[in-house]
């Protein structure tokens, strides 16, 4: 390298140390770069999954997101769009808010919105696709409203030290199990009378793809005690090489094919590695037209639930992410907590206003942060990635679900370890806390834990006479959880 170059590229790295506060952080532009891809990796599958959620239910007129009744075409625009959204809100992120956290469509928001709003049907009228995602606009804008005002990070500061770790260990077996979950070592029984989930196939780990993820979860653990770096990142490519080479011995399909199948995509090269995106769904929003087809009661009770959902998750999620890399003060609070707050309402609003549903905050993203990643660089990283995947087709399909979710287990026992921070004989914070921690898994629901942990503190507390030392936000948080919890009898009730 010639000495002009070799000063350029000093300068590039000088002023993204800077910008990043990489070396303040512990960290350096390498591990960052890795941080991302891995993020990246282990989250991609969105792109795929996001459009078979939305992209093949008709709303309450029979017609597809987009328009038209063709699936093939939905899901195209779909996948394109998530990814373009996925990309832009992860970028954001970094560079706004400087912290190792990237966001997508969010799962579980994703099939609410499709299977529970779009789809329905009323004696005032019939929901569309369009109305659907006004609402998400809406709450969007709702959560930003409240964020601008102080009150998110207010109820944020208000929870106590010891839920706040609760929610990273709950956090961290739930990744874990989303990871085993993905990659079929847990799955739920076909027979209904049979416990709720069970090992593998009928009790037996059947096919390649488990073998896939056996390799890459022993290969992750094996370099991460030895302390090699880029463990993670060398486990997920060695682990979908393996499965490249066995779908190519062996000619697998899917997993809903065939209990020995992949997951959710198939490891092959593909014939054609570019496409043209097609982003006809940006801004195919109606913001208040779901208030005259169901009635404004059902659509702001529509509104609380998406919102209740989005504002606690992320909360969560921000606190594990910070927990994992080291960045928590004193209270449990991650630095710049006001501006990731403020970027993840923008992204829930932004999914809406793009047709994709409501984008919020990633816990995958604490894979990255197993690799070492700890700024906003990371998160530069991953967006970039996203967009790339936009025009290069096999870039997320190339990784099976097998090969990618090794790194969820691994990350899932390190935030696991912060467990000791959490006082078991003080039973007033150790049941709240055992709630949170058992909740999350068990209900596949981050709120759902965060919910429970808050309801049985503030309860614990004030049958203890102890009703003066919960802060009144958290009061307040909790009559809102017990609201979430009966919104349906509520709903019925009301409507």
């Amino acid at each position: 390298m010639s000495s002009s170059k070799a000063a350029i590229a000093r300068s590039r790295s000088g002023f993204l140390d800077s910008f990043f506060k990489i070396s303040f952080r512990g960290s350096t532009v390498g591990r960052e770069v890795r941080g991302g891809l891995v993020t990246f990796f282990t989250m991609a599958y969105i792109v795929v999954l996001n459009p078979l959620i939305i992209g093949t239910v008709p709303d309450g007129e029979g017609q597809l997101i987009g328009g038209g009744t063709d699936p093939a075409v939905s899901i195209a625009k779909v996948a394109v769009t998530t990814a373009l959204v996925a990309g832009v809100v992860t970028i954001l992120m970094g560079v706004v808010a400087n912290f190792p956290l990237a966001l997508a469509t969010g799962l579980g928001l994703n099939a609410y919105v499709a299977f529970s709003i779009a789809a329905m049907k009323t004696p005032g009228g019939n929901m569309t696709w369009a109305d659907a995602m006004g609402l998400v606009v809406l709450e969007g804008l709702v959560i930003l409203v409240l964020v601008l005002t102080g009150f998110r990070k207010a109820v944020f500061e208000a929870v106590p030290l010891q839920l706040k770790v609760a929610i990273s260990v709950g956090i961290g077996l739930f990744i874990a199990f989303i990871g085993l979950v993905d990659a079929g070592v847990v799955r739920r029984p076909a027979d209904p009378t049979a416990p709720p989930v069970e090992l593998g196939a009928a009790g037996e780990l059947r096919g390649w793809p488990v073998l896939v993820f056996v390799f890459g979860l022993l290969l992750i653990a094996t370099l991460y005690v030895r302390k090699v770096k880029g463990a993670i990142l060398i486990g997920i490519v060695a682990a979908t090489v393996l499965a490249l080479i066995l779908q190519a011995i062996f000619s697998l399909g899917l997993r809903k094919d065939s209990p020995g199948g992949w997951g959710l995509t198939i490891p092959e090269l593909p014939d054609k590695w570019f496409s043209t995106p097609n982003l006809d769904l940006l801004g195919e929003f109606n913001l208040f037209g779901s208030f005259e087809r169901i009635g404004v009661i059902s659509a702001l009770l529509i509104i609380f639930t998406l919102m209740l959902a989005d504002f606690f998750d992320t909360m969560g999620t921000m606190t594990a992410i910070g927990a994992e890399a080291g960045l928590l003060d004193k209270k449990g609070i991650p630095p710049n907590s006001q501006r990731i707050l403020i970027v993840d309402s923008v992204a829930a609003a932004a999914g809406g206003a793009a047709s994709v549903s409501s984008n919020t905050s990633y816990i995958e993203s604490a894979s990255g942060v197993g690799e070492g990643a700890r700024t906003g660089l990371a998160s530069v990283v991953t967006g970039i990635c996203f967009l790339i995947s936009m025009v290069v087709a096999p870039l997320v399909t190339l990784v099976p679900y097998e090969a990618a979710t090794p790194a969820l287990v691994l990350v899932g026992f390190l935030m696991m370890t912060q467990v000791k921070g959490i006082d078991f004989n003080d039973l007033e914070v150790a049941i709240p806390a055992f709630l949170t921690i058992v909740l999350m898994p068990f209900t596949y629901s981050i709120s759902a834990g965060i919910g429970a942990g808050f309801v049985s503190y503030v309860f614990l507390k004030a049958v203890r006479g102890k009703a003066r030392q919960v802060h009144p936000l958290l009061w307040t948080v909790s009559a809102l959880f017990v609201i979430y919890f009966a919104i349906h009898p509520l709903r019925d009730w009301l409507t």
